[in-house]
């Protein structure tokens, strides 16, 4: 049987963790197709993807992070997807519990599991983050309820309680841009207020299924650094609240952005 899912690798320049990545995907409990998906191609890259018999797709289309997140989705051919992140990993058991789920959900936009945070050689299940993301995410614990529009978007009215590298995308269910935007950080959360508009359930898997890293030199670390997380949330939040209530949930949310800075 041909597998369902597909894990799109999204490779950036010279990532250390790059092949701790696939091989956290490559050795899952079921297979899926994997590719690797770049807009900077270098032989660092070709030679992971040659030990491991994997093809790269270059991205000719420099326009932003979000346009590599769509084109990381457009070169997958099986209906789900996973894009994921270079620096990050996938428990052995992710892709086979997407498909399960997806089984029992067929009208399912986005699923998702949760997910810990690595830092060093630590792996962090529980932390003030986390914790908030998981409170966020209650309202989507029941899937009977999970397609109804306010039931989405109050997972996600008082922050992005979903991380980006866990979500598998049904490609059927989305439009082709999905991400496509000038934002830098936000990308994400703007892509789930989008689908939260549309007719179909957000899968919420409540187990811990992969780990994100939380590293000096990510991207994450670097634009919260650079303040531009702060205007991008603030943008996010007047999608839901008005603008004195957007203000206070800005500074709040900030709190939580901490948990990302590396410790001493």
């Amino acid at each position: 049987m041909k597998p369902s899912h597909t894990f799109v690798v999204l490779a950036y320049k010279e990532s250390n963790y790059l092949e701790e990545c696939i091989k956290s995907v490559v050795n899952q409990t079921i297979k899926s197709y994997i590719v690797i998906a770049t807009s900077t191609p270098n032989d660092f890259i070709k030679k992971i993807a040659k030990k491991y018999k994997l093809q790269v797709i270059i991205n000719k289309v420099k326009k932003g992070i979000g346009y590599d997140f769509d084109f990381a989705v457009s070169a997958a051919k099986t209906d789900l997807v996973t894009i994921a992140h270079q620096d990050d990993i996938y428990d052995e058991n992710y892709a086979e519990e997407i498909v399960n789920a997806y089984k029992k959900n067929k009208n399912a936009i986005i699923l998702f599991p949760n997910y810990y945070e690595i830092k060093g050689a630590q792996k962090e299940y529980k932390n003030l983050n986390l914790k908030l993301k998981k409170i966020l995410l209650l309202p989507l614990r029941l899937h009977s309820f999970a397609g109804l529009k306010i039931m989405k978007r109050s997972a996600i009215c008082f922050g992005d309680a979903i991380g980006c590298p866990s979500v598998t995308f049904v490609k059927k269910s989305c439009p082709k841009e999905i991400f496509a935007s000038e934002m830098k950080c936000d990308v994400d959360w703007l892509a789930w207020e989008r689908l939260s508009k549309l007719k179909g359930k957000f899968i919420y898997i409540n187990k811990y299924l992969m780990g994100h890293r939380i590293h000096e030199n990510s991207t994450t670390t670097e634009i919260i650094n650079n303040n531009i997380r702060i205007e991008e949330d603030y943008i996010m939040f007047k999608k839901f609240w008005p603008n004195c209530i957007a203000k206070i949930l800005v500074k709040l949310y900030a709190v939580s952005e901490k948990n990302n800075q590396l410790k001493n």
